[in-house]
């Protein structure tokens, strides 16, 4: 074991609600275990021994005033703990190079990366070079699979022997101590339900709709309700009007899709592990990502997972673990798991085939819709059956030149002019508590105006033949 040094650890820490949070607890119960001298300062009121605004040019500067005081810095590293969100070239440029400062004057830094953008490393001066100085004024980056690593040094031309790869899960430790069927008791989940779940923060790149959706196409396969749930658990970690629209989304899927349940709130580290031995396969639908500290969690209980094969997911995956490519994989993915589950309740039955062809989302997303517009009792259903293929596909038409509508975003308080970003910074945060509830009531007339015209003109359109029969089989072959 190493000699024990003072350190201080940049990092959010709870009972901030973060992923990186969560991770920085772990890292600094292993640092204590050591036996090093740790000392940890957040960005903001939390259970830090400090606390200090980190953001901008002001921030970093008033870091390297504090660092010559330990032995060794460590930063858990995120572009949004730094930098100015949205920020000019020129301050982005201030920034890095105020942050080179306190990494420079540090007696040793490491800095774990989390996220960053690559395409910064070739971007046009002052940025590129000055996040490039940055970086290359740290003794050891340290990131968390192979294909970062490679990126990494692809992107911004580090020393590689500057740069390591550490196991992601290195400090985790088990949360609860419950089996499966402690699990389920707690939670109220049937033992003889095959259960589904996505956790995490409830954000856009999560994909956690892709879940519900492929969900809904394992319904419509008779797979679905009863025999399995799904359920998305989780808080959105920034309450900004896009998040929020994302989480209302998924309520409307869940409440048009049987068997899936929202879980909207923040979840305590032990209650996520007990959702973890409860589920019998873990989902992680990610459209975007670097590496996956719910793969690692569920790693510790051996839990099954299927997730897309983005970031450094691919490296980090435990054996096992199944990766897909598209919506496409992650529907047979789940069928997969759950169809030997359905078969054995069925008395050794096997399912029905699975259809042929690609899935056709368009048409698969129109059912949800009618379906959801139907349970809020929006418009009731034709008395000849659901809505039909032609039904839903005319509604699509209809609506499509409201869908193209853009959502309505503030414009960032940045400006060419010197100066002028400041002084329209300064605006937003006098206005921004006015107009962003203005905006979201925008954004969710518009949703609200796009489900209601799909629900009028799929029960305004003419069933396809003469029988209810014949329509219910149309959508069950849109489906």
């Amino acid at each position: 074991m190493s000699e024990p040094q003072r350190i201080l650890m940049v990092a959010p820490y709870p009972p901030h609600r973060d992923g990186i949070a969560a991770y920085a607890v772990q890292e600094a119960s292993r640092l204590l275990r050591e036996g090093h001298q740790l000392e940890v300062l957040s960005p903001g009121p939390s259970a830090a021994h400090h606390h200090l605004d980190l953001k901008g040019t002001r921030g970093a500067l008033a870091l390297a005033k504090r660092v010559r005081r330990y032995d060794r810095l460590v930063v858990q590293f995120h572009p949004d703990l730094f930098y100015e969100v949205p920020s000019s070239a020129g301050g982005h440029a201030a920034t890095s190079a105020a942050l080179g400062l306190a990494f420079r004057l540090a007696r040793s830094t490491e800095v774990r990366v989390h996220e960053i953008d690559y395409t910064l490393g070739r971007a046009p001066a002052p940025v590129g070079p000055a996040v490039v100085a940055m970086l290359r004024s740290i003794d050891r980056l340290v990131v968390h699979t192979e294909v970062e690593r490679r990126a990494f040094l692809d992107a911004f031309r580090i020393d590689p022997h500057r740069v390591e790869v550490a196991d992601h899960g290195g400090s985790f430790v088990r949360r609860t101590n419950l089996d499966r069927a402690g699990a389920r008791r707690r939670l109220g989940i049937a033992e003889d339900v095959f259960s589904f779940l996505s956790i995490g923060f409830i954000q856009p790149h999560k994909g956690f709709d892709r879940a519900v959706e492929a969900f809904a196409a394992l319904t419509a396969a008779g797979l679905g309700s009863p025999r399995a749930r799904l359920d998305v658990v989780g808080s959105v970690r920034v309450e900004e009007p896009d998040y929020v629209a994302h989480l209302d989304r998924l309520r409307e899927l869940a409440a048009a899709t049987p068997g899936v349940t929202i879980h909207s709130g923040y979840v305590s580290d032990e209650l996520f592990d007990i959702w973890l031995v409860a589920a019998d396969l873990v989902v992680l639908p990610y459209r975007r990502i670097w590496s996956s500290s719910v793969l690692e969690r569920a790693a510790l209980y051996d839990r099954p997972v299927v997730a897309t094969r983005v970031g450094g997911l691919a490296d980090q995956a435990p054996a096992g673990a199944v990766l897909v490519e598209d919506d496409e994989g992650l529907v047979a993915a789940m069928r997969a798991a759950v169809e030997p589950e359905a078969a054995r309740s069925a008395g050794g039955a096997a399912a029905g085939p699975w259809p042929s062809g690609p899935l056709d989302r368009e048409r698969v997303q129109a059912e949800i819709r009618a379906r959801g517009a139907a349970a809020r009792g929006a418009v009731p259903r034709r008395e000849d059956g659901p809505p039909s293929a032609r039904a839903l596909a005319s509604a699509v038409e209809v609506s499509a030149p409201v869908r193209r509508i853009a959502p309505l975003v503030l414009p960032p308080p940045v400006s060419a002019r010197p100066g002028a970003s400041a002084l329209k910074r300064v605006v937003h945060r006098l206005t921004a508590w006015q107009l962003d509830p203005v905006v979201a009531q925008v954004n969710a007339l518009h949703r609200a105006i796009v489900a209601m015209t799909d629900t009028l003109a799929a029960e305004s359109t003419p069933q396809r033949g003469g029988s209810a029969a014949d329509g219910h089989a149309e959508t069950q072959e849109a489906t």
